[in-house]
């Protein structure tokens, strides 16, 4: 009898641990189910939340192009922008047609003939009747000078430049004479001045050459410009014009600058010199044949 109680009351315990086991596991996996029901509301409580969010950046896209438009449109940078634009227009040769800043210009023709100031409305005018452009010499002057200029002189000034400009590169910074003198010096002291300034010139050496007027009430209006011509011509093949004679102190003297040819200007002088050669003695020949014929 007491052996069948203790198998009775250890089934009892056997069946109770079972039963708590049991228990146990099911409010495990109830409270597993609540979790992952509670996991996948709030997930898609974010989810609902967040998608708005997304697509309203998404509509609000097309906002960015107006703003960048409107900061291209900043009055900074507008400013800085004409003044990047206006630094390089003034160091271009080139023509400018009507957009003339100023009012008053002093103007040279095509020839470099002083035009005297004329306001700028004058000088578009006389653009348009003589059919030239209009392009800036000197715009650090008063009133800042410009010239009339045709179409091939504009390019052939800009082909001068360049060369100019590799030349710069090549040899350096360029070292400038001075010298000055009165358009009543004698042809003895004009000679000894020319021989100076080949001296210089040949050493690629630039020289300003200043020409102040006479006293003297009878000379010739051109005379200091046929001076200035007379000094270039004693070098050919040498010197020419940096920049051609240009009126200072008010009418009362002629500047230029000399520089030293460039090897191309040198190379077409001397094919210019082989080419008038050449024709001397066809003319030559020529006369020749004329003269056996008559003999004949």
């Amino acid at each position: 009898m007491i052996a069948a109680r203790l198998i009775q009351t250890s089934g009892e315990r056997l069946g109770l641990e079972r039963m708590a086991a049991l228990l146990k596991r099911l409010m495990l996996q109830t409270l597993r189910t609540e979790n992952n029901c509670i996991g996948r509301c709030f997930d898609k409580h974010i989810v609902q939340k967040t998608v708005p969010a997304r697509l309203s950046l998404v509509a609000s896209a097309p906002r960015l192009p107006y703003l960048i438009h409107a900061k291209r449109f900043s009055t900074v940078e507008d400013s800085q922008d004409e003044r990047k634009t206006k630094k390089k227009n003034d160091t271009t040769f080139s023509n400018i047609g009507r957009k003339i800043g100023e009012r008053i210009i002093r103007v040279l023709d095509e020839k470099g003939n002083d035009l005297g100031n004329m306001h700028r409305a004058d000088a578009i005018r006389l653009m348009e009747e003589r059919d030239l452009r209009l392009v800036r010499r000197n715009v650090s002057t008063e009133p800042p000078e410009y010239q009339l200029m045709t179409g091939t002189q504009i390019h052939q000034e800009r082909l001068r430049l360049r060369d100019m400009e590799k030349a710069k590169l090549k040899a350096g910074p360029a070292v400038t004479k001075e010298l000055t003198f009165s358009s009543n010096i004698e042809q003895h002291d004009l000679d000894t001045k020319s021989k100076q300034i080949q001296q210089w010139i040949e050493k690629k050496y630039q020289v300003q050459i200043t020409i102040k007027k006479g006293k003297n009430a009878d000379e010739q209006e051109n005379k200091m410009e046929e001076i200035l011509n007379q000094i270039v011509q004693t070098m050919p093949g040498i010197a020419t014009f940096l920049s051609k004679p240009q009126p200072v102190k008010g009418g009362k003297g002629l500047m230029c600058v000399l520089r030293h040819l460039t090897k191309k200007e040198e190379k077409a002088h001397g094919d210019l010199q082989e080419a008038q050669k050449r024709d001397i003695v066809n003319k030559e020949n020529g006369n020749d044949k004329e003269s056996n014929v008559l003999h004949q």
